[in-house]
């Protein structure tokens, strides 16, 4: 029986296909498929097929669609109930997306290591399974949360096919399928650079050019960045008639190369020869960036005080999330293949002070890493926020944090929680201090988001797999289900590397500990909306609303600052209604910036509605109503029962005093409920001067936006410690 998910869902026997009846059957084979043997919880069964609002005989249906299911794949396929969910055995049968990720990994292995012919033959293997769009047959709910990563699974894999043809001398074979690709996927820098890398060779240097001027405007007008090393790199080889026009024989040969020599730390000893350039040359980045090493602070754009920007960003700058926080690049194969980059003088790669050169670590251009040729460091991070702005102090901290240490200094492991309630831009300034600072990590940048999108903590075996494959480690089957196994060769792995590590949605739940780098070199960002400092450490940055001068540049960034300055009094209105929330700043910015005929003041006096107030902080995908229910789910039934009551004492500071009779509870167990919602940041801590530290100075209060969403949900039953107090 073959399987079939790149594409339609299907199931076919024996050539004829399998009657399936319905979206919701063709939804819970996939789901199943996609867990990989795993249990599927009937919670997440349920999200999948029917999204928020699941019907009331839920279990019921669920239980008939297995039946059906499991008469119909019967012998071949079993369906397990297995608590809390279900279970899929596959026996003996051909699952696409198991052969496309078996064909994908030997293919990139066989790129790694040279074996060009081979390797085109095994990519171009596994891009023939995908018959047509993936899962166009399933529920919206599951195809908006696997498509993405898969469909950025190909490209890379088409990336990669495309660099060992071009190291097999075709690019006048893949001139023309290249032009199509980057019409497709305009901002992937790699396929860009392939594209003029063919275009040379074929003695096309002015279309070259053009391809990467093209590239050059679109990144600028979708995103407001410049072309990232990679392209640039290509672009200077181009000017400086690098590129090859045509590969040298051993390119193209099928055999396996000589890995070239390990690294090695006698600075006179002869570099070895590079290897062969495939898209461009390497391009140092270390040495361009002055450090306490060499005497000189490092070279981080911190970002001047907040100041009015004078022209407004592109619309697509504010389609993104504010918070990033489904950026999940680590699922699936969506790896990047950037390559290890050289120190300056073709020295050995960059390793941690006082650390051993890594044996096979690079040597030069094309040298080594970790004993395999062309070895990548991966580049997992999301795209930095288009219109960064604000945050100077903890820009500064991060800064401080990731810096390079100075010559001597002990090396010890560098972590840091950054907390905050839900759209305030916890991840925006963690991904733009990583970007600043990657280049003094060139093992690489991992990421994960520790939270499915149903809110229930991911299984940490799944993203150490993913990190381990990101690394060049493919574990062993035998380990792929063994946490401590994993942990153990995730240690090995990154024992003595310089990686830079983003672990975003972090709960109480969701283990941090096996995710940790074990080396001193590493360091950690960790976003979460609770206090780990357990497992990140004392360094803990908590990032508050935004004050009026940050509110009132970041508004201005997005619209302009000719819009603002006609109208100063609605954008204070606007920065007033936003209360700080770098998230509803930029819904705000984004709806004006959309409609330039909309005065400032129409907008403010949208806003000054506070009942509809959350309805008109919308625009595209991002939603601060949305953004805080996602954040709510992810908390207790008791704490939110607990927010429904105070939210009662309305937008004024109240202390436990004042919030026990509102909850029904005794004095110390009101102070230990509502210490716990500030732990979370459902509460805001204020101090009275002169009495912090008293009970009569623990008070606290609700951020405005916070409160009428809180003032929106029912109040469903008592809390449950309400009893207490009628004992007492």
């Amino acid at each position: 029986m073959d399987l079939q998910l790149l594409g339609p869902v299907e199931a076919t026997r024996d050539g004829s296909r399998i009657a399936l009846s319905g979206t919701k059957m063709h939804t819970l084979l996939a789901a199943l498929l996609l867990a990989r043997g795993r249990v599927v919880p009937d919670t997440r069964l349920s999200r999948l097929l029917w999204g928020a609002e699941p019907p009331a005989t839920m279990s019921a249906q669920i239980y008939t669609y297995v039946s059906r299911l499991r008469k119909l794949l019967d012998p071949e396929v079993a369906l397990e109930r297995r608590s809390p969910g279900y279970s899929i055995r596959t026996g003996e049968c051909r699952v696409d997306i198991l052969e496309y990720e078996r064909l994908d990994r030997c293919g990139r292995q066989a790129l790694q290591e040279h074996r060009y012919a081979e390797a085109a033959a095994l990519l171009r293997d596994a891009l023939e399974l995908w018959q047509g769009p993936m899962l166009v047959n399933v529920t919206e709910f599951l195809a908006e949360e696997e498509v993405p990563q898969w469909e950025e699974g190909r490209a890379a894999t088409l990336e990669n096919r495309m660099e060992a043809d071009l190291a097999l001398g075709r690019h006048q074979q893949v001139v023309a399928e290249l032009t199509r690709l980057v019409a497709d996927f305009p901002l992937r820098e790699r396929m860009r650079a392939q594209l003029m890398t063919a275009l040379y060779r074929c003695g096309r240097q002015a279309d070259a050019l053009h391809v990467f001027d093209e590239g050059r405007a679109v990144l600028a007008d979708e995103l407001g960045i410049d072309p990232g090393s990679g392209l640039r790199a290509a672009h200077q080889a181009l000017l400086c008639a690098t590129l090859d026009l045509e590969p040298r024989a051993e390119e193209r040969t099928s055999a396996t190369l000589t890995p070239a020599p390990a690294a090695t730390t006698n600075a006179s000893a002869p570099a070895p020869a590079p290897a062969p350039a495939v898209t461009a040359g390497s391009v140092p980045t270390l040495s361009q960036i002055p450090s306490p090493r060499n005497g000189a602070a490092p070279a981080y754009p911190l970002p001047a005080q907040p100041s009015p920007a004078d022209a407004p960003l592109p619309r697509a700058a504010f389609e993104q999330p504010e918070q990033a926080e489904r950026f999940d690049q680590s699922e699936g194969f969506g790896r990047s293949e950037r390559s290890e980059r050289p120190a300056p003088g073709g020295s050995a790669g960059p390793t941690a002070p006082g650390s051993p050169a890594r044996p096979g670590s690079p040597a030069g251009p094309g040298g080594l890493a970790d004993g395999g040729p062309h070895t990548a460091s991966p580049f997992m991070l999301p795209p930095d926020i288009a219109g960064f702005s604000g945050r100077t102090r903890e820009l500064a901290e991060l800064y401080r944090l990731l810096a390079p240490r100075p010559a001597g200094a002990v090396a010890e492991p560098r972590r840091c929680l950054i907390t905050g309630m839900a759209g305030i831009g916890k991840t925006a300034l963690a991904v733009h201090a990583m970007h600043a600072a990657r280049d003094e990590f060139p093992d690489g940048q991992l990421y994960a988001d520790l939270t499915g999108a149903d809110g229930t903590p991911k299984d940490p075996r799944d993203v150490l797999v993913r990190f381990l494959r990101a690394l060049g480690t493919e574990p062993p089957e035998s380990a792929v289900h063994d946490l401590e196994e994993l942990v153990r060769i995730y240690r090995t792995r990154t024992a003595d590397r310089r990686l830079l590590v983003l672990l975003d949605n972090a709960s109480e739940r969701a283990g941090l500990a096996p995710l940790l780098p074990a080396g001193p070199h590493a360091a950690v960002l960790v976003v979460g909306h609770v206090h780990l400092a357990a497992e990140t450490g004392p360094a803990t940055l908590a990032l508050g609303a935004m004050n009026r001068t940050e509110s009132l540049a970041l508004l201005t960034r997005t619209i302009g600052k000719a819009r603002t300055t006609a109208e100063p009094g609605a954008a204070e209105r606007i920065v007033e209604y936003c209360a700080g929330l770098p998230l509803a700043l930029r819904i705000a910015g984004a709806r004006l910036a959309a409609r330039p005929h909309w005065s400032v003041g129409r907008l403010a006096q949208r806003l000054a509605d506070e009942p509809a107030r959350l309805a008109e902080l919308s625009f595209g995908e991002l939603d601060v109503t949305g953004t805080l229910a996602s954040w709510l789910r992810r908390t207790g039934t008791e704490d939110r029962e607990v927010l429904t009551r105070l939210s009662a004492l309305g937008s004024r500071a109240f202390t436990p005093v004042s919030a026990a009779p509102a909850l029904g509870v005794p004095l110390r167990l009101a102070e230990d409920l509502v210490e716990r919602l500030a732990d979370g940041w459902l509460l805001e801590p204020v101090h009275s001067p002169g009495t912090v530290g008293t009970l009569a100075g623990s008070a606290f209060r609700f951020h405005p936006l916070l409160l009428l969403h809180v003032l929106s949900l029912p109040v469903e039953r008592p809390v449950r410690a309400a009893p207490l107090a009628q004992a007492s």
